[in-house]
């Protein structure tokens, strides 16, 4: 069979987990407008046959390319760097709808100087015209050496079959790295706190994406239960996260429950607290703990 991990290179918001989830057939990465979303590598499983022959291509979703500016920006960078060196390609994610510009030439140049062969997705075209779409190939195009280049549109599952197929080319001959039933290497608990965690993105205020994080406390399988752990910056982010006599944290945890439910495969009762731990992102232990 052939297998190999393909890594997916982009700067921040560009549809890049979306796609990710496009690809794979079902929701593996969490998906929000707010930059800085995936902070850490998650590595989702695409089984198929290709020319008759059967292929896991394992899809490598990145934290943005990005210039560090604390700690936890330091550790999703290194994440990046140290994924560059151990992949058979790269699925480089353009927004058809953005100007391409210096953003997307630092991870241009970073991506094609490495050496695998690069697929571009030219992602979002359903956001503009196709006389944009046009222009965007010719910018795109222009970045550097690539294998093959899909105008897509992830949300809309516009392009996705024909890029699996180019992707799935990529692989060398190898082995399986995932159980025919495993589609991600994202442990139970850091799924269901990824969930939480970004019904938490869709309804807070713009100021807060950054400053929540979600540590899941209890995962009582055989009594349906699941306790997590939403953390805050500063008590003002806790009041608004926990709301006017705790609306808020009501409705993180009913967006959130049914798609926890689906994960861990059963019925059960969520539990969220919000708790204030200063300065977490600036905490080495914290993001330890945190797995980032």
């Amino acid at each position: 069979m052939r297998s190999g991990l393909i890594a997916v290179a982009g700067r921040p918001n560009v549809g890049k987990s979306t796609l990710v989830n496009a690809l794979a057939g079902g929701k593996v990465a969490i998906v929000s407008d707010k930059p800085q979303t995936t902070r850490r590598r998650i590595s989702a499983a695409v089984n198929g046959e290709l020319e008759g022959e059967p292929y896991q291509l394992v899809l490598v979703d990145l934290p943005g390319f990005q210039r560090p500016r604390d700690p936890l920006t330091e550790r999703m960078q290194r994440t990046v760097d140290d994924t560059l060196e151990d992949v058979d390609g790269f699925l480089f994610v353009l927004a058809a709808s953005e100007a391409i510009g210096r953003g997307d030439r630092f991870v241009a140049e970073r991506v094609f100087a490495a050496g695998p062969p690069v697929v571009v997705a030219l992602n979002k075209v359903d956001r503009v015209s196709p006389a944009r779409i046009a222009e965007q190939i010719a910018v795109a195009a222009a970045l550097g050496e690539f294998h093959a280049l899909h105008p897509v549109s992830a949300l809309e599952a516009d392009g996705i079959e024909p890029l699996r197929r180019d992707l799935a080319s990529l692989l060398p001959e190898g082995p399986a790295y995932f159980g025919e039933d495993q589609r991600t290497d994202l442990p139970l608990e850091a799924q269901v706190a990824e969930l939480v965690r970004e019904k938490a993105l869709a309804l807070t205020r713009e100021e807060l994406p950054h400053a929540i994080s979600v540590e899941v406390d209890e995962l009582d399988l055989g009594e349906g239960r699941v306790r997590a752990l939403v953390w805050v910056e500063t008590q003002s982010q806790k009041a608004i996260v926990v709301g006017k006599g705790g609306s808020m944290i009501r409705a993180i945890g009913t967006r959130a429950r049914p798609e926890v439910e689906a994960a861990v495969g059963r019925r059960v009762y969520l539990e969220l607290q919000v708790k204030v731990r200063p300065r977490w992102r600036r905490d080495e232990r914290a993001l330890e703990r945190l797995g980032i």
